[in-house]
């Protein structure tokens, strides 16, 4: 199995297979436009315009479930994307990312590739612990997604390769993506 034998809606509600991006390196990040990690859609982008020539493509997924940061529709989203960031990857249909309803792709991610902890270097790694554990305790348990900006890495064949966390920066995979380029 691997990321190809899963699909997801686009913001027009257009089931994708996955498998249209065989062959590529992937990013695949679960958003939200009202979150302290939004600034990353910048740094994302980057790693986009720097890389997408040689086969990297970044797939986002917004989502609502983490203290309702994602409220709009898809096309408010989309808007959001491109006017305050330049977004140009593609961004898919909102979904969830967790627990029962979570979408098939992110059961799988999380199943793949658990969690290994926050970045304690990062500022806010800190403050999102405590607040995980005073107002969504059962976020921390198991592999699944704990926040917005959960990144997966996926290499040319479909494979799970490597989860940052929200508190690692976009910046901060460049290696891991150039070593599957």
């Amino acid at each position: 199995m691997s990321v190809y034998d899963f699909s997801a809606k686009n913001s027009k509600g257009e089931e994708i297979s996955l498998s249209e991006y065989k062959g590529k390196v992937l990013v695949i990040v679960n958003t939200a436009s009202k979150c302290g990690f939004t600034p990353q859609y910048e740094e994302l982008e980057e790693l986009y315009k720097t890389y997408s020539d040689r086969g990297l493509v970044i797939l986002g997924f917004p989502c609502n479930q983490f203290a309702a940061q994602e409220p709009g529709t898809d096309e408010e989203v989309q808007t959001f994307c491109r006017l305050n960031y330049g977004v140009t990857f593609p961004v898919f249909a909102k979904g969830d990312v967790r627990g029962e309803t979570a979408q098939p792709l992110f059961k799988y991610l999380t199943k793949e590739k658990g969690f290994n902890g926050f970045d304690e270097n990062h500022p806010v790694a800190k403050p999102l612990m405590d607040a995980l554990q005073k107002n969504f305790p059962e976020y921390l348990e198991g592999d699944s997604i704990k926040w917005n900006f959960t990144k997966f890495l996926i290499d040319r064949e479909g494979n799970v390769v490597e989860r940052f966390e929200p508190t690692t920066t976009p910046k901060a995979m460049a290696k891991a993506i150039e070593a599957l380029l």
